[in-house]
């Protein structure tokens, strides 16, 4: 299966419109259907209906693989690129917000290395764990919520060589005046009628509460897409959502009840690929 047809109808499902899609890949609009065409060719059922553009089932079911496709195929480039290409002379560090970096090691390095460029990105956990994957990061320091024995889950990028750096105990984020706001613990599957932020880049996303708690619920609330803390917390102290958190996250306007059972941990994890010398001696800082 043609990887570039495959990037062409994720455009093309992705915009609902092949001219958009002609015009976002530089192809025209012919080439496009072209396309499509071959790809319907190949895999033997028609994928997109044409007016209005909307997936068929079987092109429903193609773009949930595609995604996935494309991500390995590009950390495979990557992870080749990093082992053929000269060292360079930069080292690229993703970190998500709450992980929990410490600077100063970040710093001791650079001093140490001062002919090396060095530069820190904060991002989401999705962009920390792809950049890493495909290259545009060296490496990555992400955090989620867990049980203590399972991994945090990361896009299906190929392999990753993952270190847990740390682990610190789970709250539940509460407004001061919550009802459940003096309690000295609480069980996650009591809460799965309560109203959940859905920060998928920063807290614990409804469906992965689910599948923690193993209970149906956990009503998603307002959608924050972003990565700034700051606002995460607002929007808690606000009444928005509930959210499970580091209890070292929260501020005066929140109160944190610990989770009783299922035991979870927030834990952070450093995430690499192949490395170079300066991206190892990095990787030997944050991990001693």
């Amino acid at each position: 299966m043609d990887p570039h047809l495959l990037r062409t109808f994720a455009a093309v499902a992705r915009l609902g419109s092949f001219s958009a899609a002609a015009d976002e890949l530089g192809y025209t609009q012919s080439a496009v259907s072209q396309q499509i065409a071959a790809l319907e060719q190949d895999v033997g059922a028609p994928l997109l209906r044409r007016r209005p553009v909307a997936l068929t089932d079987a092109g429903a079911r193609l773009l949930e693989h595609t995604g996935p496709i494309l991500l390995r195929l590009a950390a495979a480039r990557a992870d080749v690129a990093r082992l053929a290409g000269p060292p360079p002379a930069a080292v690229v560090l993703g970190a998500t917000p709450l992980c929990g970096l410490d600077p100063a090691r970040l710093v001791a390095v650079q001093r140490a290395m001062p002919r090396v460029a060095f530069t820190l990105r904060v991002g989401g956990r999705s962009e920390v764990a792809t950049g890493v994957a495909t290259g545009g990061l060296d490496l990555g320091l992400v955090d989620g919520v867990a049980a203590p024995s399972d991994p945090l889950p990361l896009p299906d990028a190929g392999e990753l060589t993952t270190a847990v750096l740390a682990e610190a105990p789970v709250v539940v984020a509460l407004p001061v005046g919550h009802p459940l706001a003096g309690r000295r613990s609480v069980r996650l599957a009591d809460l799965a009628d309560a109203v959940w932020l859905d920060a998928p880049e920063v807290a614990t996303p409804p469906a992965q509460l689910r599948a923690l708690a193993r209970a149906e619920g956990f009503r998603g609330g307002l959608v924050y897409p972003g990565t700034d803390t700051g606002a995460l917390l607002g929007l808690v102290a606000a009444g928005a959502g509930l959210v499970l958190l580091p209890a070292a996250a929260l501020n005066p306007g929140l109160r944190g009840v610990p989770v009783s059972e299922p035991r979870l941990v927030h834990r952070t994890e450093l995430i690499h690929g192949s490395l170079t010398a300066a991206a190892a001696a990095l990787r030997n800082a944050l991990t001693t």
